[in-house]
């Protein structure tokens, strides 16, 4: 017996082969035999405002002054950003910024050094 892939959206175990397609019981997800290629053929390519490829512990610097919700500061246009790291969601950089404290920023707001 082949070994069936985990459910993508709630990772049961219990998946179970219909037709061409693979189906969770606990969550009723269903996905193609097709799409559960593994995640390291899917990775995805983090890219500056000028199109350079960004990396874990990149130093970047940022291109527009940004206000912070939350709090009335402003981080600076130039402000440099060292050692970020690059995660999936909606702002696709975390970082720490002197000053500022731990905070997430978005690609297209910085370019890198």
């Amino acid at each position: 017996m082949s070994a069936l892939p985990p459910c993508p959206k709630c990772h049961s175990e219990f998946t179970y082969e219909d037709g061409g397609l693979y189906v969770c019981p606990e969550c009723a997800h269903e996905w193609s035999a097709q799409a559960s290629v593994p995640a390291e053929a899917e990775a995805r390519v983090y890219r500056d405002s000028a199109g350079n490829v960004l990396q874990d512990g990149d130093t970047v610097t940022v291109i527009k002054d940004l206000k912070l919700k939350g709090s009335g500061g402003v981080i600076k246009m130039g402000t440099k950003v060292k050692n970020i790291r690059l995660v999936d969601g909606d702002h696709d950089i975390d970082c720490k910024i002197d000053g500022f404290g731990a905070m997430s920023l978005k690609t297209e707001f910085v370019r890198k050094v």
